[in-house]
């Protein structure tokens, strides 16, 4: 991979080619990315991309590196479009789901919701302006600026008061500064602490994200959001306790591990 990176040449050119000798420059580049891995550096931050849900997005270090975990958000996202209300006095027109990506880093999710729906109108939040460049860039990578905005926000805070969504997705920061120990080195290390740590415990800026989807779903409206199964419980009962939600649904990921809260707005 790096050294595909440091070609400019494809992986499987480099297989096709194994009995080739790279370039000065190719085999430069190749040894300062070597060097810079063997520090600990992750692969992605060297490359500059990732594959998230079939599709390549640019990262850096002011952004959390997406994750095949956070695949299921995107399909449990997907999967809950058909269930929200028909349009209020015209059930025969499509609805055009509004949606809110809250952290979106990368933009890996507000921009794969986009590209795999017809017809989608994205807010993607941020509260960091260095991740929101990251996030500008890959949604004019996959062509989606007139159905994403992006803006800078703490949650939701920034956005109109009046402004309300059908559905409200997002990783936000989950682990817990006392589980630091139990964090990868390499990640610890170089992805963005904004991104990561979710107060002491891990729940408290879920907690605010809990209270503040309350009032921006419209009834019948979903919050989807990931988590770590050390929290899940909590989470769970957090959602339960604010009273504005209905069919709390802990759902796992790929490894049988706790992982995402789908839970519905009710109609009070």
């Amino acid at each position: 991979i790096l050294l595909a990176a440091a070609s400019g040449r494809s992986a499987e050119w480099l297989i096709a080619h194994g009995d080739d000798e790279p370039v000065a420059d190719a085999a430069a580049r190749f040894n300062e990315l070597a060097i810079r891995r063997g520090r600990g550096e992750p692969v992605a931050y060297l490359t500059g991309e990732r594959e998230f849900h079939g599709r390549s997005f640019r990262v850096g270090p002011a952004v959390l590196i997406p994750r095949p975990e956070t695949e299921h958000l995107v399909m449990a996202a997907l999967d809950r479009i058909s269930e929200l209300p028909e349009t209020a006095g015209a059930p025969q027109v499509p609805r055009i789901p509004r949606i809110a990506d809250v952290g979106t880093g990368s933009g890996c999710i507000g921009v794969t919701l986009a590209k795999q729906l017809d017809s989608a109108e994205v807010v993607a939040t941020d509260i960091s302006p260095a991740a929101l460049a990251v996030a500008a860039s890959n949604v004019e990578l996959h062509g989606v600026a007139d159905k994403v905005q992006l803006v800078e926000s703490d949650l939701l805070t920034a956005l109109p008061a009046d402004q309300k969504f059908d559905i409200i997705v997002s990783n936000p920061p989950y682990v817990g500064r006392r589980e630091v120990g139990t964090v990868d080195e390499n990640v610890a290390n170089f992805e963005p602490d904004l991104a990561l740590f979710g107060g002491d415990v891990g729940t408290e800026i879920i907690e605010r994200l809990i209270e503040q989807a309350a009032d921006r779903l419209v009834p019948g409206g979903f919050l989807i959001f990931e988590l770590s199964p050390i929290v899940a419980d909590q989470c769970v009962s957090l959602v339960e306790g604010q009273g504005s939600f209905d069919l709390v649904e802990l759902q796992k990921d790929y490894s049988g591990h706790k992982r995402l809260i789908v839970t519905q707005r009710n109609s009070v």
